[in-house]
């Protein structure tokens, strides 16, 4: 007899520990296999080729579950954090920008304001900035929409003073010739153009530009060279054009108008002797008009001159913020730290709550209505149950859709279920009940819709309870109540379990029925999420509602696991 005290390192036979011991306990050389190789080295290559070939068997399920499941997931954690639309879009405003004031910044924030959103209005960009800017602070949309149309006349006069002077500013051979040069060019200028054109656009940004920034030049001229090689860059890879070819856009004239006013750039002028000497130092020496940005803006939209416009540029200039996840809970992200939102504009913590409580409610009726039902199932004769549960099932052959809107026409006022009470006399023709667009019409229609996820579970675990256990009960003087009370249905417990969890995850997460048949009162969290996807276009605060929605889950199974025990639940067996 084997004894009992035996373990798996002491049982004997051919096995592949044993061999492998053998193997290291050998004195006299290593054992080998039948080719040759030591017997050690031979088994962990077949090892590893049966873990290789068990990889490659759940390989595409790992995939499937990856794609559809844990990168979706990942995407939304990472959208209820993003925020870099606002450093990418205004890079040189953000970098200028003084954190800790409150006040309307001065004029070189302007100056560099004013570039920044030229070339993002050229790529519209500046759009998307303002609908993003707008949901912190209502009005910034219209701001930038409507100074991106305008920005082009800050620059014209500049041009139309350079082009007066000398003819050639409005020559675009000569713009190139000035600005480029391939022997002694600034790599890395045109590399951060490139990289900020790539991040204000969808387009693929690849190829040759045919453009090499000069390094003389963007010594000397530090704005012109930046705005004219991001000016380049656009051209050549959005656009397609030939940048030798073209003229610049009226931002370039007006950076040169800002690099003409320095007396860096005289001082270096005097000394240079490069492409465009002689039509630099007239255009020094010319009368160019001077650009006040900071009264340009203000000109444009009065906005430009409130400090709540700057103080939310300053809040979310960050890459990543947590204003989405504030927001999620009624809460807002301001320059002197977080706040609550005004009562009227604080919906989500409400919206949760009536989430939970009606998912609750809806949970709670459909074990009510679905306890009797997988009773009988599992008690009446095979043929009677097997009618039944046709019926049971009959709705997951109906859409969803069709099953909301039939709902709709039997609760309305004048519908089937009023004239019926009304006909009936349990109300009057003026009294009919109100049971579409609020709470009651959303209970209603989703205990109907969820009610087989409760009977299905109950019913398979009601058929693995022997009917002995009743009966035996009742033979030993239990009525049928207390048989049923301390025998039955502490054995249906687990169903009850399984068919809450499946109801109550699933109701959390409906949007249809509620949107349908709920109105105002009756929409759940989901809803709201739905509308920022599809409508706002608010994808942040949608991502963060979710994950908000996402960790209530969790936190819920997690209680659920600790006072009950999920190993309890069970569809059966």
């Amino acid at each position: 007899m084997t004894d009992a005290a035996t373990g798996p390192d002491q049982i004997t036979g051919a096995t592949p520990d044993n061999a492998l011991r053998t193997a290291d306990r050998a004195e006299a050389g290593p054992v080998l296999s039948a080719d040759g190789t030591p017997l050690k080295t031979s088994l962990n290559r077949a090892l590893r080729r049966e873990k290789m070939r068990a990889l490659l068997l759940v390989s595409p399920l790992l995939i499937f579950i990856l794609v559809t499941f844990i990168a979706p997931i990942a995407d939304m954690l990472f959208r209820s954090v993003e925020n870099r639309i606002v450093a990418d879009t205004l890079p040189q405003t953000v970098a200028g920008l003084d954190q800790s004031s409150l006040e309307v910044p001065g004029e070189p924030t302007f100056e560099d304001l004013y570039f920044d959103l030229f070339l993002a209005a050229e790529a519209k960009k500046h759009t998307q900035l303002g609908t993003r800017l707008n949901y912190e602070s209502a009005g910034v949309s219209s701001l930038f929409r409507s100074s991106g149309r305008r920005l082009d006349d800050i620059g014209e006069e500049t041009q139309d003073a350079l082009e007066d002077l000398d003819e050639s500013w409005g020559e675009a051979g000569f713009w190139y010739g000035l600005m480029n040069n391939a022997d002694d060019s600034d790599d890395a200028l045109l590399k951060s153009e490139r990289a900020r054109v790539k991040a204000l656009t969808a387009e693929p940004t690849g190829g040759d530009i045919a453009f090499a920034p000069s390094a003389e030049i963007a010594q000397i001229l530090p704005r012109t060279t930046r705005a004219y090689t991001a000016w380049a860059v656009y051209i050549a890879l959005i656009d397609d054009d030939v940048v030798a070819e073209e003229e610049p856009w009226e931002a370039v004239y007006a950076a040169l108008g800002v690099d003409l006013e320095r007396d860096a750039t005289l001082e270096a002028l005097a000394t240079y002797a490069g492409p465009g000497a002689d039509q630099l130092r007239a255009a020094a020496e010319a009368d160019l008009p001077s650009v006040d940005y900071r009264a340009a803006f203000v000109e444009m939209d009065d906005g430009w001159g409130e400090t709540e416009v700057w103080n939310t540029l300053r809040t979310y200039s960050s890459e990543y913020t947590i204003g989405y996840f504030l927001n999620a809970i009624d809460l807002q992200l301001t320059p002197n730290g977080i706040e609550k939102r005004p009562d009227r504009e604080s919906i989500y913590l409400m919206l949760f709550q009536r989430t939970l409580v009606m998912s609750l409610i809806i949970t709670i009726s459909c074990i009510i209505l679905g306890y009797p039902i997988a009773w009988l199932l599992a008690n009446l004769p095979m043929r009677s149950a097997n009618l039944l549960m046709i019926l049971v099932l009959l709705p997951f052959w109906t859409s969803l859709l069709v099953r909301t809107s039939a709902w709709k026409i039997l609760l309305q006022q004048q519908g089937v279920i009023n004239d019926l009470l009304v006909w009936i006399g349990i109300v009057s023709n003026t009294g009919r009940l109100v049971l579409i667009n609020n709470q009651t019409g959303t209970i209603i229609a989703m205990t109907h819709i969820l009610l087989p996820f409760m009977i299905l579970p109950l019913y398979s675990v009601m058929k693995t309870i022997p009917v002995t256990y009743v009966r035996a009960a009742k033979s030993l003087g239990a009525t049928d109540w207390t048989a049923f009370w301390r025998v039955y249905f502490p054995n249906s417990v687990p169903g009850i379990g399984a068919g809450s969890i499946l109801v109550f995850i699933l109701s959390i997460g409906y949007y249809i029925t509620p949107e349908l048949v709920g109105g105002t009162s009756g929409v759940f969290i989901s809803n709201r999420i739905a509308y920022h996807i599809s409508s706002s276009l608010n994808w942040g605060l949608a991502a963060a509602l979710g994950t908000i929605l996402l960790a209530a889950v969790l936190m819920l199974y997690y209680t659920y696991d600790r006072m009950v025990g999920i190993d309890n639940v069970k569809l059966g067996g």
